[in-house]
């Protein structure tokens, strides 16, 4: 047989790859070549519906009521075919390598030491590849010792922001706002829990049956969490948020129409002048990033402290110091959390200290820090509108064994914040700032506030995308003083009115 795969004798044969013309068989309309394709019902365009808005609601209602429930894509085609290779080289590959000196080696050395050693194992089970064929499946191989398995190409992939793996043979992505499930699936349970403890294990961080759950970080910065068996029911669950490659700016959040030129102008000021700010939101809807994002309006002179469960934080400034909190030992002792951090911090000399979330009694350690002479002092959390922000950074300084009045907290809050910033994931998938409000001080037991700036929801497209208006509200804001003192007063002013 020679090189391509045709026999000597049998020249009067077709060569490989072309096909008869097709012919029409009795009966059948369209030509001799191409046979007329009965188009299925299904695949017709739907009817111009004439239902009332109220009506098309209600129907799409009953849609999802009745719909049936959606089975795993499963990978096809070349894909398939690698993997299944892959199953077969694997075991064969373990035998000849030696774990530890492949861990020392980089992914390309490490691609170049197995590939006469692929070539070994293809020949022995007597598989043939083409080029593109072995390159991939290198790729799978090696993303298996080395990397995270079949999530190297979620992780790869820009368009994708977050990764929801529930169990070895169900994963979701998030694209561009929208939930849709992965082609990808992993051997089973043991596969996914040893990708999930090397994940842990690069940080120091550990997983298993006797601490089950695990924040983590990925050495791009993107966020992960690990929850293990016996707490998941369907298996290791991972949950990796993803951040772009590229800084992203407040510029670059109003092209996107996150805000508006007047409300970006504001930001920019606010993150110079030093205003204490809190930026307020849901999960997943963009605190992080508007937090990076706000950081790149620190002047580079100041020298600025952050603190975190799990650093995610990506700061934009040559004097950076990221610090990050630790869980306790086997024996349950160690832990360092993050009020501990922030009064280490006090000590370290910092012009600012931004807090990635606050999550408890911490909250009175940050509010002190911005009430001492660390202004421009920044803080995420969750809540659902500024008045709730408010009321849950009370409760979380109540969560501590702080013996002092909720009024006198409520004062130090009113003192310490600036402006709180909240950001909400809409039901379209886009990601907007919603309020930007004032913090002025109390009246009576009351924290009063006004707003500056608001976004008001209109109307949707056909496409279900929301339409709204971002309205300057008109106010003379109260922290125009802390922006005169950097210059900044008449810009603010204008921007604000």
């Amino acid at each position: 047989m020679s090189a391509f795969g045709r026999r000597p004798g049998t020249a009067g044969r077709p060569a490989f790859g072309v096909a008869k013309p097709m012919q029409a068989g009795p009966g059948m309309a369209g030509g001799a070549q191409f046979p007329a394709i009965d188009t299925p019902a299904a695949e017709a365009p739907p009817p111009p519906s004439n239902l009332s808005p109220e009506m098309e609601a209600m129907e799409r209602l009953n849609q999802r009521s009745t719909a049936e429930a959606m089975e795993p894509e499963k990978a096809q085609g070349f894909e398939a075919s690698v993997h299944k290779i892959k199953e077969q080289v694997l075991p064969r590959l373990l035998e000849r390598v030696d774990p530890e000196a492949a861990a020392t080696l980089s992914k390309d050395e490490l691609t170049e030491e197995f590939r006469p050693i692929i070539l070994e194992v293809l020949a022995e089970l007597r598989i043939t590849l083409n080029r593109r064929e072995q390159f991939a499946l290198e790729k799978v191989l090696v993303d298996e010792l080395l990397g995270f398995g079949p999530l190297e190409e979620l992780l790869s992939d820009p368009d994708i922001s977050d990764i929801m793996v529930n169990g070895p043979y169900q994963t979701y992505v998030e694209r561009k706002g929208q939930l849709v499930i992965a082609p990808i699936q992993f051997r089973d349970e043991q596969h996914l829990f040893q990708i999930a403890q090397r994940i842990c294990n690069q940080v120091g961080r550990r997983v298993d049956q006797t601490t089950p759950l695990a924040d983590a970080r990925l050495k791009d910065g993107s966020r992960v969490n690990v929850i293990v068996p016996p707490l998941s029911l369907r298996g290791t669950a991972i949950s990796i948020r993803k951040f772009s490659a590229k800084p992203i700016t407040l510029d670059m959040l109003c092209q996107w129409g996150a805000m508006s030129q007047k409300m970006c102008t504001a930001l920019k000021i606010a993150g110079a002048s030093r205003f204490n700010i809190v930026i307020s939101g849901g999960t997943g809807s963009g605190k992080t990033t508007m937090l990076n994002a706000l950081s790149k309006m620190i002047d580079p002179g100041e020298r600025v402290l952050t603190i975190e469960d799990a650093a995610e934080l990506r700061l934009q400034q040559p004097h950076w110091l990221p610090l990050e909190t630790r869980p306790a030992n086997l024996e349950g002792n160690g832990a360092i959390h993050m009020g501990d951090l922030v009064k280490n911090a006090l000590r370290m000399r910092p012009d600012r200290i931004i807090m990635g979330e606050v999550r408890g009694a911490e909250c009175f350690d940050l509010l002190a820090a911005m009430n001492t002479g660390h202004d421009g002092s920044m803080c995420t959390l969750h809540s659902n509108s500024p008045r709730e922000c408010l009321g849950r950074m009370e409760n979380m300084v109540l969560m501590g064994d702080i013996k002092i009045p909720k009024e006198a907290i409520s004062k130090q809050i009113a003192d310490s914040v600036d402006l709180i910033v909240q950001i909400k994931r809409l039901r379209d998938g886009s990601r907007r700032v919603t309020n930007v409000t004032e913090v002025i001080g109390m009246e009576g037991d009351v924290i009063v506030t006004q707003e500056l700036f608001k976004f008001e929801y209109l109307d949707e497209d056909k496409d279900g995308k929301i339409i709204g208006e971002y309205r300057s509200m008109g106010l003379r804001p109260y922290t125009l003083e802390k922006a005169r003192q950097y210059g900044f007063d008449q810009p603010y002013l204008e921007a604000c009115l």
